[in-house]
């Protein structure tokens, strides 16, 4: 069944940049503009054909969207899971208190291996879903996730009885565009992403499952209504030839011969219903960056998994941002394809925006460009109707001092996000490790020998400045506030000459100038934190502090408990699991006073003030 297809009136969104920009100092600097991003809608289906050939086209050599060729199979990865949910039996009575997910903003949850509201806990693991009685510390029900495989990893999100199983897999598709007289390429392997929507009310069941021909990126969700973005390339099989030319030449002819299908993915709700974007929700930047989709779906887990409400936009994206009122996509498009008839052009991160303050389909908002490459989500921030990125721009290479980094003000002014202010110039000749927004202040690290923490005042968004540097030795990866207006950085400690030398986790007060007032450093052992945000836990209550860590000579990573109180940070102890045989513990949670501990092996129950008393739930 094809998807319902409505041809709308044409939209012309026309985004031009605005520069306003400061230098460290906070004095006018003004710096050549990023060419404007404008994005386009359609009057029809053929024009979107049209346009998204001529797209393609553009990129199009010898290796089909590759600079090199490519192996399909080897790029089919697995995401991981988030979960959660309501306990065995509804109670009326207030439920434990209980840590969450470690997202980013409150007003929008995050996918995660582990989830729970205080009465019970789920978590994903080895392709099932497991759920869990904090109180008499059983796993009291598996779920074996239809069509999964006990090496499936994947992501959970949790809404009252309901629980969004999101993970992804490697299906054949027979591709589009086949040129005559070539040889039949059989079935190619394609990264889907499947979704599975599980009731846990009773006994836990399947009710509703969703096959989506993309590959999952990244989910958030604002009360039932969760919001999950999705990746595709064009699905068209590229034969090649015999040299350059010939095989650019062929590639392009397939191009040409692929029907619409071929770049709107499909989404299969169990039961036979497909679903295609329509015409009308899709657009495309017109500066020619639109070979790859990205879709936006929605979802309210309370009524299932229906029509999934697609918006797209024809550009590539890596990092997802949301806040529960705006949904931001951003990709570096010049790094993704080296087109054989164009010159390197230097790295920018493109920003769309969607509207998703409704609980119906989201609304392409704006869109807009900054210079240089973005770290990750936490790079990013709307506060007061301003969106403010920090990015990293130029080489980093041995010797070379040509990179630095910049924090960027964009508003939005209709379909534009127009820079309003910029401030450049930190860490020249270094890149970004980590950023983190508060308010109307940021903090930002740069690394290449030391680590210089930058905070950064965006009272007036116009004029960005900075009020304060602190350098020390090594840097933090992940930057997290404490209950009393300190800010906490997990990372790496670094000699003077830059080479790191195991965790490092400082305290620093940020009331004045930057100081560091406490330190807790393990040699030569790293953190999941460093790179995953969703490994971290603090409680602000007791202070309690658990991470992952892991010794680089071996062994698995064990659950490292700390105490971060005043200007102190201690060690409190360590959470170790049985066997440990899928890599150790990697995440935790705190419901009333037991501390609990997950890996891929089963979870582990420990007093959370003592970390004595542990019982070791193994999954079957």
């Amino acid at each position: 069944m094809r998807g319902r297809i409505f041809f709308p009136v044409a939209t012309t969104l026309l985004l031009a940049t605005t520069a306003g920009c400061t230098s460290p100092g906070g004095g006018p600097d003004r710096i050549p503009e990023r060419p404007p991003v404008r994005l386009v809608a359609y009057d029809d289906c053929e024009a979107l054909h049209d346009e998204l050939r001529r797209a393609t086209l553009d990129k199009v050599g010898p290796y089909g969207l590759s600079a090199v060729p490519r192996d399909g199979v080897a790029a089919l990865g697995k995401a991981p899971m988030a979960g959660g949910a309501p306990g065995e039996s509804r109670s009326s009575a207030p439920a434990p208190e209980h840590s969450a997910t470690n997202s980013h903003e409150p007003g929008a949850d995050e996918p995660d291996q582990v989830k729970t509201d205080g009465r019970r806990i789920v978590a994903f693991a080895q392709g099932r879903l497991r759920v869990i009685d904090p109180v008499s510390r059983k796993v009291t029900h598996t779920l074996k996730i239809p069509e999964g495989t006990r090496y499936d990893t994947g992501e959970l999100l949790l809404s009252g009885d309901r629980v969004l199983v999101l993970t992804r897999q490697t299906r054949a598709f027979a591709p589009r565009g086949t040129v005559p007289g070539a040889a039949d390429p059989g079935p190619l392997p394609m990264q889907i992403s499947r979704l599975t929507l599980v009731d846990l009310s009773g006994k836990p069941k399947v009710v509703g499952t969703m096959t989506a021909g993309a590959d999952y990126l990244d989910a958030r969700q604002t009360g039932s209504t969760v919001r999950v973005v999705v990746r595709s390339e064009p699905r068209i099989y590229f034969p090649g030839g015999n040299g350059l030319k010939k095989s650019t030449e062929a590639n392009r002819e397939a191009v040409l011969k692929s029907p619409l299908d071929a770049w709107l993915p499909s989404f299969e709700i169990e039961g036979g219903r497909t679903y295609r974007t329509p015409c009308d929700q899709v657009s495309r930047p017109a500066s020619g960056a639109g070979s790859s989709m990205l879709t936006v779906l929605t979802f309210d887990l309370a009524k299932g998994l229906a029509d999934p409400l697609p918006v797209a936009v024809a550009a590539d994206g890596s990092t997802v941002y949301g806040n529960g009122k705006s949904l931001y996509v951003t990709g570096s498009p010049s790094a993704l394809y080296a087109s054989p008839r164009k010159k390197a052009v230097e790295p920018r991160t493109d920003v769309h925006k969607f509207d998703v303050g409704g609980a119906g389909r989201p609304r392409y908002a704006a869109s807009g460009s900054v210079k240089g490459s973005l770290l990750n989500q936490y790079s990013m921030s709307e506060h007061e109707g301003y969106l403010r990125l920090a990015t990293t721009s130029g080489t980093f290479e041995p010797g070379d001092r040509a990179s630095q980094s910049s924090v960027y003000v964009l508003a939005q002014h209709g379909s534009r996000l127009d820079q309003v202010g910029r401030l450049d110039g930190l860490g020249k000749g270094e890149r970004i490790h980590s950023v983190r927004f508060m308010g109307a202040t940021a903090y930002v690290v740069t690394f290449r020998q030391t680590d210089p923490l930058y905070v950064v005042d965006l009272k007036d968004p116009r004029r960005p400045r900075t009020t304060g540097e602190l350098k020390i030795n090594g840097y933090s990866a992940y930057l997290h506030p404490t209950a009393d207006g300190k800010l906490l950085g997990v990372g790496q400690d670094a000699d003077p000459s830059g080479r790191t030398s195991g965790l490092q986790v400082s305290l620093f007060d940020v009331s004045g100038k930057p100081r560091r007032i406490g330190a807790y450093r393990l040699p030569g052992s790293n953190s999941q934190t460093e790179f995953d945000p969703h490994a971290f836990l603090y409680w602000p209550k007791t202070g309690l502090t658990v991470i992952p860590v892991a010794l680089r000579d071996g062994g698995a990573p064990r659950a490292l408990a700390l105490k971060v109180t005043g200007a102190d940070i201690t060690e409190a102890g360590s959470v170790r699991h049985p066997g440990e045989l899928q890599g150790g513990v990697s995440r935790s949670l705190v419901i009333g006073g037991t501390l609990w501990t997950f890996s891929a092996d089963g979870a582990h129950a420990v007093d959370a003030s003592t970390l004595k008393g542990g019982d070791w739930l193994p999954y079957d």
